[in-house]
């Protein structure tokens, strides 16, 4: 069943939402304010996160925002009574990955939802795992808390890994990510693998070869 959270301070709406998505299936937990529907999302994981625009005690995009920089990658569709280019541009910008603009028919919501919740945000600013911490606005990488120099192509394979694991790239992915289609030699992936997992030397996580599906980030307990 998939699960998302809807901060929402309009209660009659929320009444309406919640138990149309309950008959679709979909599980609704509601918050009414932002600094409620933040701490949720950090005690809680959720498959999409159903954001108003303007909240109570913490506005969406301030919520979006935060949550982002904690590296939150859950989808997040913004709900909003303004439909000017210029809201949506800042709605994405905060972190948002989508935009349903009020009065929205229900079941367009649901179709909405079951779009997000196949895939993880693209928009977090941190990536994380086990003891590494990928910052893409400072374009560091730390491990426990100590910088790892990388290569620009080693940066990102690692992003591609963090960002999927503990899932499996496929071996064309990652060289379709470095290389475009415009591929090098056929050792050059492995040379850069190389690199990397000497770079990674010491850390939780480890880059692992998956036989006849290509490369996984695994380890620190996950």
């Amino acid at each position: 069943m998939l699960t998302v959270l809807l901060v929402e301070d309009d209660l009659d709406l929320a009444a309406t939402v919640v138990q149309y998505l309950s008959l679709e299936g979909v599980e609704c937990d509601h918050a009414s304010n932002g600094v409620a529907g933040l701490e949720l999302m950090r005690r809680q994981q959720y498959d999409v996160l159903l954001l108003d625009l303007n909240l109570p005690k913490l506005d969406g995009l301030s919520v979006c925002q935060q949550l982002r920089r904690d590296g939150n990658d859950t989808s997040i569709l913004m709900l909003t009574a303004r439909d000017q280019l210029q809201d949506k541009l800042a709605g994405f910008d905060s972190g948002t990955d989508d935009y349903l603009v009020k009065p929205f028919e229900l079941q367009e919501l649901v179709v909405r939802i079951k779009a997000l919740a196949k895939r993880r945000s693209g928009q977090t600013r941190v990536l994380r795992w086990a003891d590494l911490e990928m910052n893409l606005d400072s374009k560091q990488v730390t491990r426990a808390g100590r910088p790892i120099k990388l290569s620009p192509l080693a940066w990102q394979l690692l992003e591609e890994l963090m960002r999927a694991a503990p899932a499996v790239v496929a071996k064309a992915q990652l060289e379709q990510s470095l290389w475009g289609d415009d591929l090098p030699d056929s050792n050059a992936l492995k040379v850069h693998l190389h690199h990397l997992r000497k770079a990674l030397a010491g850390a939780d996580a480890v880059v692992e070869t998956v036989a006849g599906q290509g490369f996984a980030l695994r380890g620190g307990g996950h």
